[in-house]
């Protein structure tokens, strides 16, 4: 008896299939961060605008206006790192990094049976 059972179930389980019935849509950006608040050498404001929290940060915010629902998948490209002079102090720097390319995924409405209405 737990033999047939035992069968049947193997059977049954190597001849099923995995649904995977979420289904994601995607869209890739490119945006700039801002730049720093203050002014500093060009060494360290380079060296702040391209830490990886800001990447981070900044990725997530680039996504969520998108709307809601919207995560980042992956961070494509880095961008590289822009300066501009202070105008009030001569010598210093405020940096950002430029053309960051992230991609951002949201689920495709309906996909997962979220449809209002059916219940």
């Amino acid at each position: 008896m737990q033999l047939k059972f035992i069968t049947v179930l193997l059977a049954l389980s190597f001849f099923s299939s995995t649904a995977f019935s979420t289904e994601y849509i995607y869209r890739d950006l490119m945006a700039n961060t801002l730049p720093s608040a203050k002014c500093e050498s060009l060494v360290d404001a380079k060296a702040s605008a391209a830490k990886p929290y800001k990447f981070k940060i900044y990725s997530k915010k680039f996504c969520q206006t998108q709307g809601y629902g919207w995560h980042v998948e992956e961070i494509k490209d880095k961008g590289e790192v822009a300066c501009n002079e202070c105008s009030d102090k001569s010598g210093l720097q405020k940096c950002y990094v430029k053309d960051i390319t992230v991609t951002c995924k949201r689920i495709k409405p309906g996909s997962v049976g979220m449809l209002p209405g059916n219940g």
